[in-house]
């Protein structure tokens, strides 16, 4: 079932499932499409063991948790074992006072009488890594903790778990030794100090088929960027160059960095044309675009360069925006995270069926063409817990800020996605999706705060690379234990917790169990800012859960002072974990 009352005017396709009529008052056809279904009762394909526990982990900024305490950690502690996460990957940097921090983690754990555990993520983008001496340092660093109780231990292949050890980058190093292969096998893992003490899973920043030379000094692969379609934004990696990356002016067919999705939006769209051929248009880019939301080619050509007992680690991530100027880290793109990533990238790594709803809302299939990885796949790594300078954090805000990231991250929170992160982590971990019982039920909904062409009044960092490719829409998933009417809207912004009439809204006949469904959003002429709300409704029209944004401060503004392309996250219902 579906009805719709639209003012949207920003053109917006959906790409992976069958398009449903959606009409503004220019009467121009706009498609939006609700996802397929995942089965609350999906079978497993690999029941794990003990020898092959799988894990879910966060990575956990220590630079941003100068001012914590012992409570503070307890609490993050408990919050994320509620989400399903098993552990903590401590980015551990070079501040002095950092070893303090991660003394009081790895305390906080031992006390919390949860089994959680941590292990070293060693930032080796800031920790000296050039001389003997620095290698020293670092073995140093990894041998306080290697017996620690709640320290992580994992293996493949063999009884023996080790202590786990990682790197955020680290492919530069050379430790005093004649190449970085050398430096990293006989200044760290093959030195007396931790040969066979432990497993090595680094997450250098190299091509795949260049890890065969670190054979002997480590022990797996963190795929870091395999959780957003980075192909997609820039050339090169984490840069803040303007110029779009060779993948996707192929895609596109454009040689420009300017609003690349507006001029294919624009094609047939003349006064002749017909709204049909501008739809299809629409909907070819972002069936295009939809290959590499969630997409494994990344993990698979790791995989195939690794030996066969490597670890493997995962990444997944629900978004990247970082907007810092060149007086400062000099850091301004995103990573484009439309049609669901968080989601589609969980359900790439999950070895359970995905079938389609029995319904015309969401009766497309959105299994994956790609042979499944599920089985490779060891320990999946979320980033981040509290990186808030890219954005891409899951736990509350609070610690030390990066200086200037307050201006995209103050009244943005993101512990909503901890409420399907906890679904996702059970079916990784257990090989099928968990039943959701009716207090369970949850629906979990973000957007960004201004349209994507919207230009800032008093921004000095300036535009944002990456945002050619941003959809101006609302995006929900909905956990059910019975079917049920969905309905998103676009609502008046109000400073108060009285909502007026909807101003747009689209209604979903939705299935039990996972679906994702989203609709435009954008400001009418008349209207400065607009909000938003998902209401679920059973029977003769009784609301079981209603998210209303306003009520909760979030509001989509016409034209914004700064630009801001962060997610405001909510949460309805009893299954919400925050």
């Amino acid at each position: 079932m579906q009805t719709s009352t639209l003012f949207i005017f920003s053109l917006f396709a959906f790409a992976y499932a069958l398009p449903v009529p959606f009409l503004n008052h220019t009467s121009t056809h706009i498609s939006t499409r609700a996802s397929s279904t995942v089965s609350a009762t999906s079978l497993s394909t690999n029941n794990t063991t003990a020898s092959n526990k799988k894990y879910v982990v966060a990575h956990h900024m220590i630079g941003n948790t100068f001012p914590y305490t012992s409570q503070d950690w307890l609490n993050d502690i408990k919050l994320a074992h509620a989400s399903g996460i098993d552990g903590f990957a401590l980015n551990m940097g070079s501040d002095i006072w950092q070893p303090a921090r991660v003394a009081d983690a790895y305390a906080a754990a031992q006390n919390s009488s949860l089994d959680f555990k941590m292990f070293f993520s060693l930032d080796m983008s800031i920790l000296p890594c050039s001389t003997v001496n620095d290698a020293t340092s670092l073995r140093a660093l990894v041998t306080t903790y290697l017996s620690h109780p709640n320290q992580l231990r994992y293996s493949r292949g063999s009884s023996t778990q080790l202590p786990l050890v990682s790197t955020f980058a680290g492919e530069s190093c050379k430790f005093g030794q004649a190449s970085v292969a050398d430096g990293w096998r006989t200044q760290f893992a093959q030195h007396l100090d931790l040969q066979g003490k432990m497993t090595f899973v680094p997450s250098f920043f190299v091509a795949p088929n260049q890890m065969s030379q670190f054979q002997g000094a480590v022990d797996g692969t963190f795929n870091w960027n395999g959780g957003w379609p980075i192909e997609l934004t820039t050339d090169s990696t984490g840069s803040s160059s303007t110029s779009l990356s060779s993948t996707l002016k192929n895609l596109l067919g454009v040689n420009t960095t300017t609003n690349a999705i507006g001029k294919l939006s624009n094609l047939g769209l003349g006064e002749n044309s017909s709204s049909t051929n501008a739809s299809s248009g629409l909907l070819n880019l972002e069936d295009a675009l939809s290959n590499f939301i969630g997409s494994t080619d990344s993990d698979s050509q790791f995989l195939d360069a690794s030996s066969e007992n490597n670890v493997y680690i995962a990444a997944v991530s629900p978004w990247f925006f970082t907007h810092f100027g060149k007086n400062s880290f000099n850091k301004n793109f995103l990573y484009l995270a439309d049609q669901h990533l968080y989601s589609k990238r969980w359900e790439s790594l999950i070895p359970a069926q995905v079938h389609s709803g029995d319904n015309s809302d969401t009766n497309s299939s959105n299994a994956s063409s790609q042979p499944s990885i599920s089985d490779q796949v060891d320990i999946v790594e979320i980033i981040s817990w509290n990186d808030y300078g890219e954005s891409h954090y899951v736990g509350p805000i609070e610690g030390a800020l990066p200086t200037g990231s307050e201006t995209w991250t103050n009244g943005m929170n993101h512990t909503a996605w901890l409420s399907l992160t906890s679904y996702y982590a059970a079916a990784f971990k257990n090989g099928s999706y968990p039943s959701i019982s009716l207090n369970e039920e949850r629906i979990v909904m973000w957007s960004r705060t201004h349209p994507a062409s919207a230009d800032a009044t008093s921004d000095n960092v300036g535009r944002v690379p990456g945002s050619e490719l941003v959809l101006d829409a609302m995006w929900a998933v909905t956990l059910l234990s019975e079917p049920a009417n969905v309905t998103l809207q676009i609502i008046p912004f109000s400073s108060n917790s009285s909502t007026g009439s909807p101003l747009a809204q689209q209604t979903f006949s939705i299935p039990a169990g996972l679906s994702k469904i989203t609709i435009p959003i954008s400001v009418p002429d008349a209207m400065d800012s607009v909000s938003m709300r998902a209401v679920v409704e059973r029977g003769d029209d009784d609301t079981v859960m209603d998210l209303d944004a306003s009520s909760q401060g979030f509001e989509f503004v016409k034209t914004p002072q700064q630009f801001n392309f962060n997610a405001w996250v909510g949460c309805a219902g009893g299954g919400c974990v925050a």
